[in-house]
């Protein structure tokens, strides 16, 4: 049974049979904020999803637009964008028909041919870790979203968003490239960060199955106090203690591949201790430590 939500968004296409496009379909079905939906990837056959048959309709193909849509979603890998636009523009799709696109790093320029042709244009990105189609649509349950467009195609956005119960960051022009390398930071580099762990653990004697609960929940730990507190309250170790002989302990144990990373993330955290009262004098021997050590 649909969950109860906003208005209807009527009939979206979502174009992209990807982990983004199809958790974000399922997802809309489940709190009943799409009346139709249809899905339109490169696969010849309709991918084994929960949303096939009953929920959405398959498309192979960009040959044709379904008919009355209501709006677009464009969901495919960053790099096919403008070439999708291209196609959708010669496509005979009434011209209020807002279009807007998931991806992270580009503006709604890619889609200066559908704005060319009239089309409302805008981008609707989840901050959300999707690496699975299925589970994927409670992942982007409640999280927030980068969003830009004006007119219907911002509207679309923010229904989308408040569909997934989500709360919408708006985007200032140009700033697009840079709020994308804060979500890999946030995200994607945490998931380097958690690697290396593991592997010092395993240098430790600490085998990766057994490291890898464990440092999750250090993580998971840290993050909530950053969400709760903000950076600078949320920061412990070493570092914010001033101890700069458990950082040259750590530097004389690291590899040469290692340090330099272990150096960058110090002076970042540094920065937050100088801000959370750190003792001048052990603050310039870290920096002297930290620096000499790259």
């Amino acid at each position: 049974m649909a969950e109860s939500g906003p208005a209807r968004i009527g009939h979206l296409w979502i174009i992209g049979s990807g982990r983004t496009g199809l958790s974000l379909g399922l997802l809309l079905r489940r709190t009943g904020a799409v009346h139709r939906l249809t899905v339109t990837g490169r696969r010849p056959g309709t991918p084994a999803h929960p949303l096939f048959p009953a929920d959405a309709e398959y498309r192979p193909s960009l040959d044709a637009a379904p008919n009355a849509v209501d709006g677009v979603l464009i969901a495919v890998p960053d790099g096919a964008i403008e070439e999708v636009a291209g196609r959708l523009a010669s496509l005979s799709i009434p011209r209020d028909v807002p279009v807007v696109h998931t991806s992270g790093s580009r503006s709604t320029e890619v889609l200066g041919a559908l704005a060319e042709r009239g089309h409302p244009t805008g981008g609707a990105h989840p901050l959300a870790a999707i690496a699975d189609p299925v589970a994927g649509a409670e992942r982007l349950r409640g999280v927030a979203w980068g969003v830009e467009g004006d007119g219907a195609a911002r509207a679309l956005a923010e229904s989308i968003v408040h569909a997934c119960g989500g709360r919408a960051l708006a985007i200032a022009p140009g700033g697009k490239p840079v709020y994308h390398a804060a979500a890999v930071f946030a995200s994607n580099y945490a998931v380097a960060l958690l690697a290396v762990a593991e592997r010092l653990m395993d240098a430790a004697g600490v085998p990766a199955g057994e490291a890898r609960g464990a440092l999750a929940g250090l993580a998971t730990g840290a993050v909530e106090n950053v969400a709760a507190h903000g950076p600078v309250p949320a920061l412990t170790g070493p570092v914010v203690r001033g101890d700069v002989e458990t950082v040259a302990l750590h530097l004389e144990r690291l590899s040469a591949a290692e340090r330099p990373l272990y150096c960058s993330l110090g002076r970042e955290a540094l920065r937050l201790a100088r801000q959370a009262g750190l003792d001048p004098a052990a603050a310039a021997r870290l920096s002297d430590l930290l620096g000499e050590a790259q």
